[in-house]
């Protein structure tokens, strides 16, 4: 038996289980529309005008450096194609046409992917890697196009690294959600407070590279 990358459920065989090789194509679907709704986040609104002064007041704000981080080089379009060559590479073919604009590279590295995800899923031992990648472009992306429907689903953090009296980890998905000062397990209801937040990302990041052979239900 297998392991899915992502959710590391069971599988008969492959990477990828049928939810997340389907989450895998909507999302690369959906980030070059996004990427395109981004730039209107770039320089955010001036501040507003006193008296009815048809004039702003003050200097506009600076440029959102956080979209700006995800629409330059380095940014979405470096995930997209980086994963793109190595596809590319794993499976023997031809490196990918360079383009020159940013957007149409993203819809390009994007459309190369997508068209491969049955293969990724079933043949490519770095499916989790790649798919863990694009949803976190993805999700960046949305928190920003969409901030609402990312304070809904909140930010997913890792497995809790909660033990009970039994010594069993709890392994529940731990998620934090804006305004919310600690990060709360809603299943065993342990809470981590700022403070313990290195450490608790310390834990994730090992727990990821290392996954246990049992985690508690």
């Amino acid at each position: 038996m297998d392991t899915c990358g992502m959710c590391e459920g069971q599988l008969e065989h492959g990477y990828l289980c049928p939810g997340d090789t389907q989450a895998l194509a909507e999302r690369l679907q959906r980030i070059p529309q996004l990427y395109r709704a981004l730039g209107a986040f770039l320089q955010p609104a001036q501040r507003g005008n006193h008296g009815g002064r048809t004039h702003p007041v003050d200097a506009p704000l600076p440029v959102d450096e956080h979209v700006l981080d995800l629409r330059g080089p380095g940014g979405m379009v470096t995930t997209l194609e980086s994963w793109r060559e190595a596809l590319h590479d794993a499976r023997r073919w031809p490196a990918p046409v360079a383009r020159y604009e940013l957007r149409d590279r993203v819809a390009a590295a994007a459309a190369g992917l997508q068209s491969s995800v049955d293969w990724i899923a079933r043949y490519w031992p770095a499916a989790g890697d790649m798919a863990r990648e694009i949803r976190d472009a993805h999700n960046a992306a949305a928190s920003v196009v969409h901030p609402r429907l990312a304070e809904e689903r909140g930010t997913r953090l890792g497995k809790c690294p909660a033990v009970d009296s039994s010594g069993a980890i709890c392994g529940a998905i731990l998620r934090h959600f804006p305004g919310q000062r600690a990060v709360t397990c809603k299943w065993c209801g342990c809470s981590f407070e700022p403070h313990e937040w290195a450490g608790l990302r310390e834990w994730i990041d090992r727990d990821e590279d290392n996954p246990p052979m049992e985690l508690a239900s």
